[in-house]
């Protein structure tokens, strides 16, 4: 006899709830089938399938590349492996940025052929008429503040932002704007935190940091960084859980000398 598992579905408006009561949201990225389902049965709340993918499963030097197509394949495997935790797809560079119209058609997109449960983009007041375009749609909308790597070329550095007065106010100004137009929630990245509790406690919705301190509403790591298969890339934020890529190379090298030694495949892994 099966017994069915009742699984509670995370949605927009119960990370408000876990914000009003102050209950911290976890929040991870997967890219792949496989992955999503071990992170959702562990039970996190969100998954991202961020465009991070651009660098852990492409290669690439920086996340421009990937495009809306790649992103909707990354979303669906992620998704069919999913039972309960909210499912947040990135909007790639060049899919929403200085076309309102153009940024509903990719959300759309998004939405209809991943199944997601929302979509992602970066900016502030630059990216205000896209958002409310989207959320016209009702499709839900997670914004992303602070170091914004599809903007890297403006930046040209990944170093920490809104140190300065300015760039702070702007971000406090940015953030109140997306809540605002009705976004559920929004990303800080690699900010003082001190900045990243004060926007957390000024908005009602939940504020969730990389590299943002421990003052906001939840935390997300990139997935292949916790579990150490990436080496090289080590900021300040990152705590790697685990070191998988000496796992798996000394897993790879053991069944190298197994089968170059004829002890793979034995007897009783025979037909």
């Amino acid at each position: 006899m099966s017994i069915h598992k009742e699984v509670r579905k995370v949605t927009t408006h119960r990370l408000s709830e876990m914000k009003l009561r102050g209950e911290k949201i976890s929040m991870l990225t997967s890219y792949d089938y496989s992955m999503a389902q071990l992170v959702d049965e562990a039970g996190v709340d969100v998954i991202l399938v961020g465009d991070s993918a651009s660098n852990v499963m492409a290669g690439n030097q920086t996340t421009l590349p990937i495009t809306l197509d790649q992103m909707i394949y990354h979303g669906k495997s992620v998704v069919r492996a999913v039972d309960r935790a909210l499912v947040v797809v990135d909007l790639p560079f060049g899919t929403y940025q200085g076309n309102s119209m153009e940024a509903l058609s990719s959300a759309i997109r998004i939405m209809k052929e991943t199944a997601a449960d929302s979509v992602k983009l970066e900016g502030g007041e630059e990216v205000i008429g896209s958002v409310k375009r989207i959320l016209s749609a009702g499709i839900p909308v997670m914004g992303h503040l602070g170091l914004m790597p599809q903007s890297i070329h403006k930046f040209g550095t990944y170093t920490v932002r809104a140190k300065e007065e300015a760039e702070a106010e702007k971000l406090l100004n940015d953030a109140r704007l997306l809540e605002e137009a009705g976004c559920f929630a929004i990303v800080l990245e690699k900010i003082p935190a001190e900045l990243g509790k004060m926007v957390a406690e000024k908005l009602r919705i939940p504020v969730i940091g990389i590299g943002a301190g421990g003052g906001v509403d939840g935390q997300v790591l990139v997935i292949h960084d916790l579990l150490g298969i990436t080496q090289q890339f080590s900021p300040r934020f990152l705590r790697r859980y685990h070191n998988l890529a000496a796992e798996i190379k000394g897993a790879v090298g053991n069944y190298i000398n197994d089968v170059k030694s004829m002890d793979f495949p034995n007897e009783k892994e025979q037909y």
